[in-house]
């Protein structure tokens, strides 16, 4: 069984498909990171840097105590190892997995997650953010389109990179990209979404980027963009409701 610490954001998205492309048991285990379920204890000991995904795999391979893991490229390396799928069997080919899977998490994610927080929730526009997120995303989008050109899949075959990119993809509008511009990757973006266990992940997911969400409260704003570590006010809020220690158990799959 894998414990998934999730958000629906695009980085706890791509864990969650994963773990339904390789059909393995888990459990959702909810973090609400508006009420600062991120900063408690026993997510840090899981997740040091105090953010979504990380794992806790109770049947790893050496047979040993439950493992966990943080930061998603890791934890998507760490499961296909597990595994055996969805990465190159050969040196060359994982060198070149490894390659494209650092952009996401390097490039096309960080701008992607700027241009989202500059639209959506920042408190006052900033023209110069938006042109240059903006701009820079539509490059990471060249760059994408053109790799996708004569190939079906990122690195050929499907795999954690796959998985990894849609969902930095998935928010396109908000993010002031036009796929119609990027016919390799608007040809991929569509067989991406016709797949069953992308259809499974994103059903009833509501896109946080959207600019139709609700805004986001004074306490939310603070927890989420404010400051290192929330207020002991923000800390009450987090625990309130729930028993002393617990974060929020959806659903075993």
């Amino acid at each position: 069984m894998i414990d998934l610490y999730y958000a629906p954001t695009p980085n706890g998205l791509k864990l969650r498909l994963f773990l339904e492309e390789a059909e393995l048991p888990y459990r959702l285990i909810t973090v609400s990171l508006g009420k600062g379920e991120q900063f408690k204890p026993e997510f840090l000991a899981i997740s040091p840097n105090n953010k979504i995904p990380a794992i806790v795999d109770h049947a790893p391979l050496d047979g040993g105590a439950p493992l966990s893991v943080f930061e998603s490229g890791a934890i998507l390396e760490y499961l296909a190892d597990k595994i055996g799928r969805f990465v190159p069997a050969e040196a060359r080919g994982r060198l070149e997995l490894r390659q494209w899977l650092y952009w996401q998490m390097s490039a096309l994610g960080p701008m992607a997650g700027q241009v989202g927080h500059f639209n959506v929730y920042a408190p006052e526009p900033v023209p110069y953010a938006i042109e240059r997120y903006t701009n820079e995303l539509r490059r990471l989008y060249g760059v994408l389109d053109r790799r996708l050109e004569g190939r079906e899949y990122i690195v050929d075959d499907y795999s954690i990179v796959d998985m990894a990119c849609y969902p930095w993809i998935v928010p396109h509008r908000a993010h002031g990209q036009d796929l119609a511009a990027f016919p390799h990757l608007a040809r991929w973006f569509a067989a991406m979404a016709d797949r069953p266990a992308v259809r499974c992940t994103y059903d009833g997911v509501v896109d946080v980027y959207a600019k139709s969400r609700h805004a986001l409260s004074d306490t939310e704003r603070r927890i989420l963009f404010g400051s290192a570590t929330p207020g002991p006010e923000d800390q009450s809020r987090a625990k309130a409701g729930r028993a002393p220690g617990s974060l929020s158990l959806v659903v075993d799959r």
